[in-house]
């Protein structure tokens, strides 16, 4: 530990020399990486004239940025070298350890702050001030909190990377679309047949692959998921291609619409009309969705075929070598994993009342699976947590009006939500390679679990 702390526990010369070098080196590099596209914009002047606008004081913030996030970890070497010496000199470890009374009961917790939240809203902000609140901070979240523990159990769980996942999304959406417009059925009769659809699309899509594991698994599933759009986009005659259909039903309380009719929900209850009844029921339908979502997902990790999906996950051979049969395995993974996607693109439609093929595109796939991989594969509480810090942070920018004052006012937060998204994911790579809350543990132990040093 010499050459990495002096005697009054600081880093020595060398490490602060490296540090400074460092950001010198981070911040020539995002000089040259952002100049073109932060420091020089091409605008048109009045005279409808190509001109070029100098924003030097915004590129300077960028190249601040990197310089600083870039050095911190040289003077904060020491303190980790020391920490990881300390665990290693531990040894074996038993990990299972006396926890607090919030650990233990964090789930239920949650749970009850879940089902508080949109009546706290609307007694703080009123029913149509809390049409933002229960939205987009509530259902949108909660969406992707669906979608990205339907995808855990493909990736997470069974280890099958998949870039396509959108597709089953969009066949759930699209489902209840042409369903109930064309045919008129309603909302609780579509949401299972959306399910049964997009696990029937797995299974179509899981016997092409049966053989692939890794990249070349990952290409065929982004090949799977852009074939959908693209038939979505021309097959007109059916899906209406680009222009996407429009006035879907609904969904409604047990028959009882939410509209403004004699029959509806507020006239009804001799309530005032009002749209956030309606986004209270979604709120907390989407919400059983995804309860209804980890209790599958938990119920079968304890079962043989959840054991399963874990063995193929660690090693395909060794698995196969043990007589399990990676066939039914593996389609049963994305099966499951579609079915969820097909219950979350149902709700979706109900809930916009509109689906078109730009909804679906491959960007929605990748950040699914960003969220996974944050919030670490195989826990459903650290993809929670991802998913309400990546959409709900993306869903704050909007309202940052105060960055204006100090990246100007042509400055538009939500356009570098993905740069801060990307960002995120170098961040938590770097510092948590397994994610928020990761976990590869098995489901089942002999006798206690151990942490091993070093692991």
């Amino acid at each position: 530990m010499a050459n990495i702390e002096n005697s009054a526990g600081k880093p020595d010369a060398g490490l602060v020399r490296k540090g400074l070098t460092e950001a010198l080196f981070a911040a020539v590099l995002s000089f040259g990486m952002f100049v073109l596209y932060v420091g020089l914009k091409t605008d048109q002047n009045i005279s409808n004239e190509l001109i070029i606008v100098q924003r030097w004081g915004l590129l300077a913030i960028f190249v601040a940025v990197a310089a600083i996030g870039r050095s911190p970890r040289w003077f904060s070497r020491p303190h980790l070298d020391s920490r990881k010496l300390a665990k290693s000199r531990q040894g074996e470890l038993d990990i299972s350890t006396e926890k607090s009374f919030f650990h233990r009961h964090f789930l239920k917790i949650a749970l009850i702050a879940l089902l508080l939240y949109p009546m706290v809203v609307v007694a703080f902000k009123g029913p149509q001030g809390s049409l933002t609140y229960v939205d987009n901070f509530g259902i949108q979240i909660l969406i992707y909190v669906m979608l990205a523990w339907g995808l855990n159990i493909v990736v997470g769980l069974a280890g099958l990377l998949d870039l396509g996942y959108v597709a089953f999304y969009a066949v759930g959406a699209y489902s209840y679309a042409l369903l109930s417009s064309y045919f008129g059925l309603s909302f609780w009769v579509l949401l299972p047949l959306s399910g049964i659809f997009a696990a029937l699309w797995g299974v179509i899509l899981g016997f092409p692959v049966l053989r692939l594991r890794g990249d070349y698994l990952a290409i065929v599933t982004l090949a799977f998921g852009e074939i959908i759009r693209l038939v979505l986009i021309n097959w007109t005659e059916v899906t209406k291609g680009t222009f996407g259909i429009s006035s879907i039903p609904k969904a409604t309380l047990f028959g009882i619409p939410f509209d403004a009719t004699a029959g509806g929900f507020a006239k009804l209850f001799h309530l005032p009309i009002s749209s956030a009844y309606y986004k209270n029921f979604l709120f907390y339908l989407i919400l059983a969705l995804c309860m209804l979502t980890a209790y599958v997902t938990n119920s079968v990790r304890r079962m043989p075929i959840g054991r399963a999906w874990e063995a193929l996950r660690e090693d395909e051979i060794a698995c196969r070598s043990l007589g399990i049969n990676t066939v039914t395995t593996k389609l049963t993974a994305f099966a499951t994993g579609a079915m969820f996607a097909g219950f979350a693109g149902s709700f979706f439609a109900a809930r916009q009342g509109f689906v078109s093929p730009e909804s679906f595109v491959f960007l929605e796939s990748a950040v699914i699976l960003a969220i996974v991989v944050l919030g670490g594969m195989g826990s459903l509480t650290g993809i929670a947590i991802a998913a309400i810090v990546m959409v709900g942070g993306t869903e704050l920018l909007r309202s940052m009006d105060f960055l204006k004052l100090i990246f100007g006012p042509d400055f538009t937060p939500e356009l570098y939500r993905m740069l801060i998204f990307g960002l995120a994911m170098v961040v938590v790579m770097l510092f948590k390679p397994r994610g928020f809350v990761g976990s590869r543990e098995p489901t089942a132990f002999l006798r206690e679990r151990k942490a091993i040093s070093g692991s």
